[in-house]
């Protein structure tokens, strides 16, 4: 039974809203540091895969001395495992188009950079995108979309299907998400109808004044309406979303405490919290004025992904090439469950196959350049299974019944042969031969694993007719 907070939809009948700034900031302001005794305590129910709550968040973030880090880093190692097994799912973005008419202070997209080179992809370069991601092994992308009267949800919706159509060789993208501005509820139904997968959305601070101060114009500068796009989509029938948070723009802990309260709205109103969770920290954009950042140290952002794991058991953590290699890599043990490998931020990057970052020409400055193949190595060598799962969203499995499953722990049954499966598909498709002969040795060891027999055979027989050439065998 899911733990469901008070419903307030946009504000009670008080006018309190569900995002009380200085209810969050009274609670890293008064929350002590915890003892030993209390951190397991607080453990313990996370590792019943419960969410904490605010509070209880606020303790962990308190937490300061090395033996309760070490314990807090440990747990989140531990759940992560639980829940979700050694599989990574992997994708890529495809930038659609960069027009913009919000002002946002550290996108270099921002409608008031000049130096800003303006583009958006035709139907036919749609397809030539899709076709160099279709051949590097993708099947999971999210397209990305600036703010601009020309990107409505009718032309978001088309360029999903054209998307979906495309199928190259043995290559096809099997779920389209997409990160796009808020739409009205009838909106939030076309791109439904659209087949995408989950609806991403930062809402980047939850701090309003510092909103504010970020977003001076633009239809984004409307805190408000952001706030509860989540709200119009769940109303419009999309029950699969993802949070976000750019760290960078205000006090890290605000902004957790923020995600965390933002999840208790989603369920109490809705019954399903987001599928997914983001934090990316600021990178170098066009023109960005990094004086008005506020730097989140490797340190506090190691902690913060390991507390975030612990209080939302069940929700993906997406960890973007924003970050550098070395930390990507530590990061994916301590909670996180989603990457991007392989990005080109560059519209029309992939088909170009663009080697050289242009910052007038992408959103942000990426530090990960790994291409999908270096992932997959450096993956296979640390023990994680590649997935390119799509099968939970196209079996249903999302919303309340993603939740089910996931919040009982029962996810990795499902998780672990699919990651299999799709892994096979890489392997046999695209892989090198020195990737693909440590591949298959890995993914006969977890075959092996399996300790029901069923199970096991059943795996088995599917892995081998991938091997005899068919596709998309899911679990």
């Amino acid at each position: 039974m899911l733990f469901k907070p008070q419903c307030y939809k946009i504000a009670d009948v008080k006018g309190k809203p569900f995002i009380d700034a200085a209810e969050i900031e009274d609670i890293i302001q008064h929350t002590p540091s915890p003892d030993i005794k209390r951190v397991r305590d607080i453990i313990s129910r996370s590792l019943d895969c419960q969410r904490l709550s605010m509070q209880e968040t606020a303790e962990l973030m308190a937490a300061n001395s090395p033996d309760t880090i070490k314990e807090i880093m440990s747990a989140a190692k531990e759940l992560k495992r639980k829940v979700y097994g050694n599989r990574i799912v992997l994708f890529a973005p495809l930038y659609i188009g960069n027009n913009c008419i919000n002002n946002c202070s550290y996108c270099g997209f921002r409608s008031s950079n000049k130096l800003a080179i303006r583009r958006t992809l035709s139907d036919s370069e749609i397809v030539r995108e899709v076709e160099a991601l279709e051949d590097a092994g993708h099947k999971r992308l999210i397209l990305v979309y600036g703010e601009h009267p020309s990107y409505d949800a009718e032309y978001i919706a088309h360029t999903v299907r054209i998307t979906y159509g495309v199928k190259h060789g043995n290559g096809e993208i099997r779920r389209v998400n997409i990160n796009a501005a808020p739409f009205d509820v009838e909106g939030f139904r076309t791109v439904k109808n659209a087949g995408i997968g989950t609806y991403q959305i930062f809402q980047e601070t939850y701090h309003p004044e510092l909103y504010k101060t970020f977003h001076p114009s633009g239809r984004k500068s409307d805190y408000s309406y952001r706030l509860t796009a989540f709200d119009r989509a769940m109303e419009a029938g999309i029950d699969d979303v993802g949070l976000g948070v750019l760290l960078g723009l205000g006090d890290w802990r605000f902004e957790l405490l923020a995600l965390i309260r933002h999840t208790n709205h989603l369920e109490a109103c809705y019954g399903v919290g987001p599928h997914t969770i983001s934090f990316p920290r600021i990178q170098n954009a066009s023109s960005l004025n990094r004086k008005t950042i506020t730097a989140v140290s490797d340190d506090d952002f190691i902690r913060m992904v390991a507390i975030l794991r612990l209080a939302v058991p069940y929700t993906g953590l997406i960890l973007t090439a924003r970050e550098p290699a070395k930390l990507r890599d530590s990061l994916i043990e301590y909670g996180v469950s989603q990457i991007d490998a392989g990005t080109h931020l560059e519209i029309g990057g992939y088909s170009a196959a663009t080697t050289e970052q242009n910052i007038h020409k992408e959103q942000f400055q990426l530090s990960d350049e790994r291409s999908l193949c270096e992932m997959t190595d450096k993956l296979i060598a640390s023990g994680h299974i590649p997935s390119f799962c799509t099968a939970c969203y196209r079996k249903g499995r999302t919303g309340e019944h993603f939740m089910e499953f996931s919040t009982k722990g029962f996810i990795k049954r499902f998780c672990t042969p699919n990651a299999l499966l799709t892994f096979a598909e890489y392997l046999e498709d695209y892989a090198a031969p020195e990737t693909k002969l440590e591949g298959w040795l890995m993914i006969n060891a977890e075959v092996e694993q399996i300790d029901d027999d069923d199970r096991r055979k059943d795996i088995a027989s599917r892995l081998s007719r991938i091997k005899s050439g068919e596709r998309d065998l899911l679990y």
